[in-house]
């Protein structure tokens, strides 16, 4: 059942049980007394009406399966409005027959008795399955909360992993850089190592000639 509807329900029936005593009440008045409190009941009345319309268009709106139990309610709710209006009718037009007035305090408020007990009995099943749902609120809060503190932990790690993961990147970039400046100066060796290699060779081959042309004079001369 909606919550709405149940919202509208414990109204209504809070509504029935108080107009009930108010009928009850004006059956002993007489005269202004009884207009004024006849007033007050007919504004009750009302109040109960559109109460009644806001929880046909709420049960209207809900699933096929919860809505004939809904309307079912509702016809129960609309015929119990009919009884209180049939009484202050009764309560209205019958205060100068004192016989009416003894039929209604006997046989009619009697009704109306029996009626504010069932309405009692559905308030308190009402009260209950309200606070059956607050319960199911607040065990949904606690797992909220506990569901929000599990994602901030979750979160909290993710960011020590990420911070693990930069420094993990900066080390492999400063590593790329040390190697990239080993392998500059690796071939700056190299190519010095070639440029000697060819200085050795050209200082040898002079030499080889000299020692030549020393000869070449040596045995000709």
């Amino acid at each position: 059942m909606g919550e709405v509807f149940e919202g509208y329900e414990r109204q209504y029936c809070e509504i029935s049980a108080s107009l009930a005593r108010r009928c009850t009440a004006a059956s002993a008045l007489q005269g202004e007394k009884l207009k004024q409190k006849a007033l007050e009941i007919k504004s009750g009345i009302d109040g109960a009406e559109a109460l009644i319309r806001k929880m046909d268009l709420e049960a209207r709106n809900q699933q096929p399966s919860v809505r004939a139990g809904l309307l079912a309610k509702l016809r129960e709710y609309k015929s119990d409005l009919n009884n209180l209006k049939g009484t202050l009718k009764r309560v209205t037009t019958g205060n100068a027959q004192q016989g009416l007035r003894e039929e209604l305090l006997e046989s009619g408020m009697a009704e109306t008795l029996g009626v504010s007990a069932d309405q009692k009995s559905r308030l308190l099943r009402i009260t209950e399955t309200q606070n059956k749902t607050t319960d199911r609120i607040r065990d949904s809060h606690r797992t909220m909360l506990e569901t929000e503190d599990l994602g901030v932990s979750l979160l909290q790690d993710l960011h020590q992993q990420r911070q693990h993961l930069i420094h993990a990147h900066n080390t492999l970039d400063n590593v790329d850089d040390n190697i990239a400046k080993s392998r500059r100066i690796m071939g700056a060796m190299v190519r010095r190592m070639d440029k000697n290699k060819w200085i050795i060779g050209i200082i040898i081959a002079v030499l080889v000639l000299a020692i030549l042309v020393i000869l070449y004079f040596k045995f000709v001369h």
